[in-house]
């Protein structure tokens, strides 16, 4: 079994806790169910923000009843670390057998002030990572070949106190933002650096470019945007500060000229992309008078546009269907997470914090099933000595689900895969990876890449 050491998810309470030696939030769960009963809005009626203590159950209308998904497809590249801009890419067609092809190192992995945070993308037969301290390489997707790699950490030591960032290509470049304090541009071919720029704060999380811009988050909840041939800065966006946050950062999800920008302070926001004119924003979040960390509000996992609506996750507990024209709440559910949803056809799938894979109705937000991904996992006890007394750990922690052939693939903290059957929430495969698994798997031309927390690109055929 894996250590319960996780950095990319652990809690960073604000003046608590220095980066380099933060608690994890393996450590810090208190949550043993963290889902509440489903509670659905009629036409144009809002659902007022619900309680913490709210349990949530299947639909006994829903109950064996099957469902729409539609027909996986190959998928030639990777761009960003949703798969497009609207972070949404349906059905990926891909091979489940989880037998390994290659394994490459590509530098440093998550330890005392390092954090592999950068979901991998892949364009032109490449596979392009960056590892815990800002080293960005370029894989053969085939071969696992390093084609490659440039270490984009600052020249002076002192510079160097930061960690997180990601990668996105568009049209032969990478884009780069990172820890580092900067947003730069690389050839992808040569991964010769042709432009970078400072920025006042931290970037934890991968940028999303589109239409001739960059835009990144910082830990300041700045939306930043940059014009991409130059890297000059465009408009911004400041949304509330918030001390108490979680490491780790999403990338806004962008539809023609809507941006949608999610925050630590739980705040989802809509933006004219062309200039940064707000639309809406809706509050993801609910309250607990006896449960602290509810009040840690972050919206981790990336917002995901699909078929005219916005799904998104908070760890206040408040995962959200929303119209993206209007910002008005379809339908809300208690489920904390700090993952990315999955809709394709008549559901959208999350993975609660507590690791419950839950099945959603898109429409009208009634649950078809939940799946406990921890069932029978042996419980482990930190602390004590030689076996004796010592605490319970915390449940491991899952990532986002991937989507493949008719099958859910998800990677944990114990350094496991799982294979889950879409329409029926069975678990039919697990397979350790031998390090955890903090980012969400990817699958391109039917072959699924994982990243571990040890940095290593395992492609699985």
């Amino acid at each position: 079994m894996m250590t319960s050491r996780l950095p990319l998810v652990a809690l960073l309470l604000a003046g608590s806790v220095a980066i380099s030696g933060c608690s994890t939030i393996n450590r810090l769960n208190p949550f043993d169910r963290d889902d509440g009963p489903q509670e659905i809005a009629g036409e144009g009626e809002r659902i007022s923000i619900i309680a913490f203590d709210q349990t949530i159950e299947p639909s006994e209308l829903l109950r064996g009843a099957d469902f729409f998904l539609p027909t996986p497809y190959s998928r030639a590249a990777w761009p960003l670390p949703g798969g497009s801009p609207e972070q949404s890419v349906e059905h990926v067609e891909g091979s489940v057998g989880l037998n390994v092809a290659w394994r490459r190192g590509f530098g440093q992995g998550s330890g005392r002030g390092h954090h592999v945070t950068a979901p991998p993308v892949i364009a032109d037969g490449k596979v392009f990572v960056m590892d815990g301290s800002a080293q960005v390489s370029a894989i053969d997707a085939r071969s696992g070949q390093v084609v490659w790699s440039r270490d984009l950490q600052p020249p002076r030591r002192d510079e160097r106190e930061g960690f997180g960032g990601g990668v996105a290509y568009s049209a032969g470049k990478l884009y780069v933002t990172s820890g580092y304090r900067f947003v730069a541009r690389l050839d992808a071919a040569s991964g010769a650096e042709e432009w970078r720029r400072a920025t006042e704060q931290p970037i934890h999380a991968a940028p999303t470019v589109t239409a001739g811009r960059v835009m990144a988050v910082t830990i300041d909840n700045t939306l930043l945007t940059f014009e991409t041939a130059t890297g000059i800065p465009s408009w911004t966006y400041q949304a509330l500060s918030e001390p108490a946050r979680i490491l780790g950062a999403s990338s806004p999800a962008v539809s023609g000229d809507t941006v949608v920008a999610s925050f630590s302070s739980g705040e989802l926001v809509a933006l004219r992309a062309a200039n940064g004119n707000d639309l809406w924003s809706e509050g993801l979040s609910r309250a607990s008078r006896t449960n602290a960390l509810s009040e840690i509000r972050d919206i981790v996992g990336r917002p995901v546009i699909y078929r005219g609506d916005v799904f998104a996750a908070s760890h206040s507990g408040a995962f959200s269907a929303i119209d993206l024209r209007t910002g008005a709440a379809r339908w809300t559910l208690p489920v904390v997470a700090i993952t990315t949803p999955w809709p394709a056809g008549d559901v959208v799938y999350v993975v609660s914090k507590s690791g419950e894979l839950i099945c959603v109705s898109r429409e009208t937000g009634q649950v078809y099933w939940i799946r406990d991904l921890n069932e029978g996992v042996s419980a482990r006890k930190t602390g004590g000595f030689f076996g004796i007394g010592g605490q319970p750990a915390a449940k491991p922690i899952w990532t986002s689900p991937l989507l493949v052939s008719n099958k859910l693939v998800l990677g944990s903290s114990e350094g496991q895969l799982a294979v889950v059957d879409a329409k029926t929430g069975a678990v039919e495969r697990r397979q350790s990876v031998g390090s955890a698994v903090l980012i969400d798997p990817i699958a391109v031309d039917g072959t699924i890449y994982v990243v571990t927390d040890s940095a290593q690109l395992l492609a699985l055929r």
